[in-house]
């Protein structure tokens, strides 16, 4: 990630200390500053800092800002290729910055001559698959004030890579959903760690797809989830910390195989987990 600092006409976004070597304008006139980490590619996440007591809006949708002014906004698998961030304090200007987003190429599979019931599920599967899915939308929506987003990302376990964010899979001409996780192959049994610290804000042992699923909040909307598990060792209302035995991987729900696959949304918006980490050696 680079540290982004814009300096453009009619506003000011910057670091502080770049902005304490100019000459104060009128207090009407002064925008608000921001700093700006990460980048601006679909799929990533962009952590930012603004003066204590400002307001922050992304795409009109409000930003939990902290008291030292630290914010994260995420960019979708499909995001947009331009958004907005605006930014606001009592008794400053409002600045407005639009930012382009730059876009990915995803892998795209086609497979035919499957049998139908590998590609929709059955009719009688569906008011169960409705009633995970409003579990999971309910756990996403956490928006706690929790720093542990700020402190950096460690892998929850380690193997092969076998799957790889924003893939998808078109079965006999259906177009399904992407893949919005990375999947580790590892065997059944493997330790699972917390890869940030965090509340753990759904624990079941066993959901139509995903199996055994555990989802945590990190803090500010950004939540992990692990799925195919099978076993969990928190419960919902656990507060973890950063490398805390969490789950054994599994191959339960929807699977071909033991892995875990391991997702991270903003809200409803979908991350690249190996986005928030250093490269894998």
């Amino acid at each position: 990630m680079r540290l982004l600092a814009l300096v453009a006409a009619g506003g000011l976004w910057a670091c502080a200390s770049t902005a304490a070597n100019a000459p104060a304008p009128p207090a009407a006139a002064v925008p608000a500053q921001v700093e700006l980490k990460g980048e601006w590619r679909q799929g990533s996440l962009v952590f930012g800092r603004a003066a204590p007591g400002s307001t922050v809006s992304f795409k009109g949708r409000p930003v939990r800002v902290a008291g030292d002014g630290r914010f994260v906004i995420g960019l979708d698998r499909d995001e947009a290729p331009e958004v907005e961030l605006v930014v606001a304090r009592t008794g400053v200007a409002t600045d407005r910055r639009t930012f382009k987003v730059a876009p990915r190429q995803y892998d795209i599979q086609r497979i035919d001559g499957l049998p139908p019931a590998q590609v929709t599920p059955p009719p009688e599967a569906l008011q169960r698959i409705e009633r995970d899915y409003a579990q999971v939308r309910a756990a996403r929506a956490s928006d706690t004030g929790r720093p542990d987003v700020f402190g950096g990302f460690i892998w929850p376990c380690r193997g092969p890579i076998s799957g790889v964010f924003g893939s998808q899979r078109i079965l006999n001409g259906v177009a399904k959903q992407p893949h919005y996780g990375v999947d580790v192959a590892v065997p059944v049994g493997t330790r699972v760690v917390a890869p940030a610290g965090g509340i753990v804000t759904l624990a079941v042992p066993d959901m139509y797809y995903t199996g055994g699923t555990l989802m945590i909040e990190h803090g500010h909307g950004l939540s992990s989830a692990f799925l195919h598990l099978s076993r969990l060792h928190v419960k919902a209302g656990d507060e973890v910390e950063q490398g805390q035995l969490i789950a054994e991987v599994g191959a339960t729900g929807r699977v071909t195989g033991p892995h875990l696959d391991w997702r991270v949304n903003w809200f409803d918006v979908r991350l690249d987990p190996q986005r928030l980490l250093p490269p894998r050696p």
